[in-house]
């Protein structure tokens, strides 16, 4: 795990010195060292965190007649038995890092390269001699890729805030960014905050030359269920993952696991043969985990360590996580992986982690609507359409009006991800300032196009795998971590999981009694079955009770009425949704901390101050 930036960029005279500041912004992704290669036309600069091959590891890597110059970050899992094949093919290898096979692959595959990997990776290969820069960014989005694109100039790096000390790239922000964030309560597209500042999509790679970007998918996941028993299933989940889990823990330093009381961490932990977990949770026992964490690792043999989170720490560590995730992100969840990873980072270099089952085994609570609501949409459309409207219509709430509304569309209409936190029209009524985003619905329909014909719990989790997995739980998961300079990885996320996940038959994923069905049966195998059916948590965040105490009220209130807050918002509708949430009137918290987080961010990149 490491960090990388750099540019393609002829005219710029001082490359080293630029070089070198961008470098300095992310020295927190690899404290270990640093390299840089500058020639007339490309500079690449690296910052290193040694997890293999602590002693030759370093980059920038060569290939043979140093044509080609390499940075990579994260990890190839197969690299020994890829490093065997190009041995044979005569390459001749100068460390034992996983990093060499890419630039051997690449002299020996070329693009084809990135089928042969297994592994997390976002990575640049310049190739001296045709003048053009190569770059992939891995599967599922785990590790981050930034770049900005002008004429025949070219910025790249790990991190957003590496570019912008580039001094072609101007930092304005990107208002339509906004307007997505407020419902997705992330960045859904592959525009970011910041204008002309763009991320490669997961499972993409790119070629640039002479001015021109050609970007292009080099794999997708496809959900082809195939018939075999429950019991069959469980078996190759519990094999499967057993097998992902040890070749996750390939590394020439300790790893350690992330805990918390739910299926997918309990899962890994009790599956990776470590000897330290790592968990946090808060003074408000419902949401404390700790218990939970430190019973099942008494259990299992392992030492657990953890660390209550008080309000005050979680409250002042806000304006460096928001700099740290480079974006606005909304999800509460993110302080708590950061004082995990905080705590981790004290005793190890490496945690595994739980991301990914829910989005490949149809884990989250929502993926149970379309099977309890089964007998209401045999109800016909336009009654449940007749329904839907009489219900909007009542000016009160009753139990059930959410049901009947929502009966009422398909699953493309009322599904965007596992959260909405503001409509169309609540975030045109919010800003003041106007911009050309697109309706919600518009940003999904190209993912729900392509599974068109699977059921909908298909069509949830294949939507969540290519947005919210990678805007959000995947951001988080690597901002938070590298922050502290730790690398985290994630088994679930891994091919050959994602190949067998994807054969398994609804019945198994999601069903009357369940979600995670065959997986939480393969999961019971190895730790006790009370834990195996808790349901999901994540890492719970008492917000919604903190807003309504006069200390925190006070402190987003002074953020709601200040002037970057005057400047885009209509703040008589900031004060109201805050004070109908503390009068108990409305549990408001989400909306509240959506643009709360981003009034925080937008203080530590442009400058006002806001809380």
């Amino acid at each position: 795990m490491c960090g990388f930036c750099g540019f393609v960029d002829t005219e710029l005279e001082d490359k080293k010195s630029v070089l070198t500041g961008m470098m300095n912004k992310i020295i927190h992704r690899g404290p270990d060292s640093d390299g840089q290669f500058i020639d007339e036309s490309a500079a690449l600069g690296f910052r290193r965190l040694s997890i293999i091959d602590l002693e030759e590891g370093s980059q920038p890597l060569y290939n043979t007649n140093k044509t080609l110059v390499l940075t990579f970050n994260g990890e190839i899992y197969n690299y020994q038995s890829i490093r065997e094949t190009l041995i044979q093919k005569g390459y001749e290898f100068k460390t034992h890092t996983d990093s060499e096979v890419l630039v051997h692959g690449y002299d020996e595959y070329g693009t084809d390269l990135l089928s042969h990997l297994r592994g997390m990776f976002a990575f640049v290969i310049w190739d001296r001699e045709k003048q053009t820069l190569f770059g992939a960014r891995d599967f599922f989005g785990i590790k981050p890729f930034y770049y900005y694109k002008e004429g025949n100039r070219f910025v790249y790096g790990s991190e957003i805030k590496s570019l912008l000390e580039h001094p072609a790239v101007n930092k304005e922000l990107n208002e339509e960014a906004l307007e997505n964030y407020l419902t997705f309560q992330y960045s859904p597209t592959t525009d970011t905050f910041f204008k002309g500042i763009s991320k490669l999509p997961p499972a993409h790679f790119f070629t640039f030359k002479d001015g021109v970007l050609d970007i292009k998918r080099y794999w997708e996941p496809t959900f082809i269920e195939t018939e075999g028993s429950l019991d069959e299933y469980v078996d190759m989940i519990d094999q499967t993952m057993k097998e992902s889990i040890q070749t996750h823990k390939i590394s020439d330093v300790e790893v350690g696991c992330f805990l918390s009381s739910g299926v997918d961490s309990s899962y890994v932990a009790s599956c990776f043969k470590g000897d330290k977990t790592f968990t946090v949770g808060f003074d408000n026992e419902q949401y404390n985990e700790i218990s939970y964490a430190k019973e099942l690792s008494k259990e299992i043999g392992i030492e657990n360590f953890h660390k209550v989170i008080t309000p005050e720490e979680y409250w002042g560590s806000l304006t460096k996580v928001q700099y740290h995730m480079d974006e606005p992100l909304a999800d509460p969840a993110a302080v708590a992986l950061y004082f995990v990873s905080e705590l981790a980072s004290k005793h190890v270099k490496v945690v595994l982690s739980g991301e990914g089952a829910d989005e490949l085994f149809g884990g989250y609570n929502i993926y149970k609507e379309p099977v309890d609501n089964a007998k209401y949409h045999t109800l016909p459309q336009g009654l449940r359409t007749f329904l839907a409207k009489l219900a909007k219509a009542l000016p009160f709430s009753f139990k059930g009006k959410n049901y009947l509304i929502r009966g009422a569309q398909t699953i493309e209409e009322r599904f965007i991800g596992n959260a909405y936190m503001f409509s169309v029209d609540e975030r045109k009524k919010l800003l003041k300032v106007s911009t050309p985003a697109k309706d919600p619905t518009t940003l999904t329909a190209p993912f729900y196009a392509k599974v068109k014909d699977k059921s909908d719990v298909t069509k949830m989790q294949y939507l969540d795998m290519h947005m919210w997995l990678a805007g959000d739980i995947l951001l988080k998961a690597d901002k938070m971590s590298m922050a502290h300079s730790l690398e985290l990885r994630v088994p679930f996320l891994d091919k050959e999981v994602c190949r067998l996940a994807t054969k398994i038959p609804l019945r198994y994923r999601v069903n009357k009694e369940n979600t995670k069905y065959a997986m939480r049966l393969a999961a019971k195998r190895n730790m006790p079955a009370a834990t195996a059916n808790k349901k999901k948590l994540g890492f719970p965040v008492p917000i919604r009770v903190w807003l309504k105490e006069d200390k925190y009220y006070n402190i987003v209130k002074e953020a709601f009425t200040s002037a970057p807050a005057r400047k885009y918002f209509n703040e008589d509708m900031l004060i109201h949704i805050l004070d109908e949430h503390k009068n108990g009137h409305k549990d408001n918290s989400r909306k509240i901390w959506t643009i709360f987080m981003f009034l925080v961010w937008y203080n530590q990149y442009f400058g006002e101050a806001t809380a």
